[in-house]
């Protein structure tokens, strides 16, 4: 039997680039996948899974879900069924972001999302710019279905200024000057800095794998002092 995929639409995101890989990878698994770049709320609430993806400012990804009414159904999706946040989308899971002079975000996990600064540098004081573009490693904190097939260390592809700072849930790491809170677990809820959708085989990878996902992992993953 298809399973089905709602993708939110709020008018900013890589929408058709995640639908594109995501029919790509649910084309290899039986039965299929149903892929929808929707803003309806009754075909979100319906679907298997959700993914909720985005790019751009923070203020108009808050502003656009609220015009819509998607911001209170995206709370409600991230209670009751497995839901995937990608990038901005990821970021405004959080409880506040500093971008745009500062605004409160949906408060699915705790945290909050940082400017990297304008005088960023890595471990040998070189200047790092910012946006961070481009590919990096990424360090597992932990074992979770999404991380199947793909090891540890294995690198993405990053576009952002801003960062989360989570105090737990965290599944993941990478290093920019600081050190990033690249993936986040709590529940049936996974989000993610980076773009799969950009990110070769190994984001297809992860995309499959959350296709595939059907029980929740252990939720906290503990930050290593």
């Amino acid at each position: 039997m298809s399973k089905t995929v709602a993708v939110i639409d709020y008018g900013m995101g890589n929408l058709h680039s995640v639908a594109s890989a995501l029919e790509k990878v649910g084309a290899e698994l039986e039965g299929g996948v149903t892929v929808q770049v929707t803003d309806n709320p009754e075909l979100i609430l319906a679907a298997d899974r959700v993914i909720f993806p985005g790019v751009g400012a923070i203020r108009d990804c808050m502003a656009e879900l609220k015009n819509r009414g998607l911001d209170e159904l995206v709370q409600e999706v991230a209670a009751t069924k497995p839901m995937l946040g990608i990038c901005v989308g990821m970021q405004a899971l959080m409880e506040h972001s500093e971008e745009n002079g500062g605004v409160d975000c949906l408060d699915v996990l705790p945290g909050r999302v940082k400017f990297f600064g304008k005088d960023l540098r890595d471990a040998q004081g070189q200047r790092l710019k910012v946006p961070h573009m481009g590919w990096n490693t990424v360090k597992h904190c932990g074992d979770h279905p999404l991380w199947q097939g793909i090891p540890d260390n294995s690198r993405f592809y990053f576009v952002h200024s801003y960062y989360i700072e989570a105090p737990e849930f965290v599944a993941a790491t990478a290093d920019y000057g600081v050190e990033i809170h690249a993936a986040l677990s709590c529940d049936n809820v996974f989000a993610v800095q980076f773009h799969p959708e950009k990110s070769g085989d190994m984001g297809l990878r992860l995309l499959r794998n959350f296709l595939q996902w059907e029980l929740p992992a252990a939720s906290f993953f503990p930050v290593e002092d």
